[in-house]
């Protein structure tokens, strides 16, 4: 370090300017990657003493920085900002690749890897590759069975916080996805996005054996066991087999005597729609 003569000191690696002492000893530590500053609680080691203070306050749960609009907390101005765009709808980081913007640099670093491809984060059970280290931690709970995210209504328990929440919407009755064709409410994006296919008639997956099309995944699969005869789903009143689940219910109504479709001319009741529909044409 060296002094300037005006009473000030400048560092020589980065030509950065300090009043005293006590601050340019604590810059020179990110210069030369040292960290001196240690945590007496985890035992965690710091180059800067702004941030053993900030780590400080994990452990005592202060949250100096308050949001004005919404009088959410934080430890960490930099989050205070992050967060503050959420309100203002601000997103200043922009791909070049795609054009899409983003409130928080980090995200926009993720993003970039779907243009790269760069997956530098490996589970070490399987070896499986992932493009950020959330998306390997949730992984990882497949290995461990960790579901640390629990429902405080029905105390059902999730690996993943995002479907906790989808989940609570079974409760709440909320349904905050709109279909812009038929105005269709629903609960997840995902159903939303299977429902457009009805709108746009895509049917993006493919039976490799006769070419069939389907709008859902889960359809293909029923498909799938007209081909290898696969009976999975078994009455436990007459053992009869069923390739799918939905014909096992319409059938376990034989056994018990259920006949939830009525029709609204003459209030006859029938076991399965087909049949309900298959009446109605004596009214017409």
């Amino acid at each position: 370090m060296a002094d300037t003569g005006e009473k000030t000191l400048k560092c020589e690696v980065s030509e950065s300017i300090f009043c005293n002492s006590a601050d340019i000893n604590e810059h020179t530590g990110t210069n030369t990657g040292e960290k001196k500053f240690k945590c007496e609680m985890c035992n965690k080691m710091f180059s800067k003493g702004g941030r053993l203070r900030r780590h400080m306050m994990i452990h005592t749960g202060e949250k100096p920085f308050k949001c004005e609009v919404c009088n959410k907390r934080f430890n960490d101005s930099g989050d205070l900002r992050k967060h503050t765009r959420t309100h203002t709808g601000e997103k200043p980081y922009k791909c070049e690749v795609c054009g899409k913007r983003f409130s928080v640099s980090g995200t926009l670093k993720m993003h970039m890897r779907i243009h790269t491809g760069e997956k530098p984060y490996k589970c070490e059970v399987c070896n499986k590759m992932f493009s950020g280290s959330d998306s390997r931690k949730r992984h990882l709970r497949t290995h461990t069975a960790e579901k640390p995210f629990q429902c405080e209504v029905c105390d059902r328990r999730f690996s993943v916080s995002g479907i906790l929440n989808e989940h609570m919407r079974t409760h709440t009755g909320e349904r905050p996805f709109k279909c812009e064709v038929c105005n269709k409410m629903f609960s997840m994006g995902g159903n939303l996005q299977k429902h457009m296919r009805i709108h746009t008639g895509e049917k993006p997956f493919k039976c490799e054996q006769c070419g069939k099309r389907f709008r859902i995944s889960g359809f293909l699969n029923e498909h799938m066991k007209t081909h290898t005869g696969e009976k999975p789903f078994e009455c436990k009143a007459c053992n009869k087999k069923f390739s799918r689940v939905g014909n096992l219910l319409i059938h376990m109504r034989i056994h018990t005597g259920e006949k939830p479709f009525k029709c609204e001319v003459c209030d006859e009741i029938f076991r399965n729609s087909g049949n309900l529909k298959r009446h109605m044409r004596v009214h017409k």
